[in-house]
């Protein structure tokens, strides 16, 4: 029984190591895209400083045309973080159903299989946010 214990307590605490990491990449994409927002509006402030909205124009300003490639690398990057949250949905789906399963077999021979509040709470606030 103390082993099934351990197994429970394992998978409860995968899946708050999933939920955590959704979190994280959640937290960075927003980050990612108010970077992006703020070097939009630096870029539109060089424009019009310059009149030139043109990045091919030979006065266009450089402040501009760097922020327009470190624009460019976030979207790059957000993309990827895009593709790595879906990873880690499914990897936090996953975890979530070897977690019903060991409660249920836990249930099944006896034990209480009681989830923690903690997880409770997260795995409510998940299905919340989506």
């Amino acid at each position: 029984m103390k082993a099934r214990e351990n197994m429970l307590r394992l998978k409860h605490f995968q899946v708050e190591d999933k939920t955590r990491q959704l979190a994280q990449i959640d937290m960075m994409i927003a980050e990612f895209e108010k970077m992006h927002g703020d070097l939009n509006a630096q870029i539109n402030f060089e424009e019009e400083k310059a009149g030139i909205t043109d990045p091919s124009h030979f006065a266009y300003p450089t402040f501009a045309k760097a922020a327009r490639a470190r624009q460019e690398n976030l979207d790059g990057s957000i993309s990827d973080l895009k593709e790595k949250r879906i990873d880690a949905e499914a990897a936090l789906e996953e975890a979530d159903e070897a977690l019903k399963k060991a409660q249920a077999l836990e249930q099944r021979s006896g034990g209480s299989g009681i989830v923690e509040p903690k997880v409770d709470s997260q795995v409510e606030a998940r299905a919340m946010i989506g």
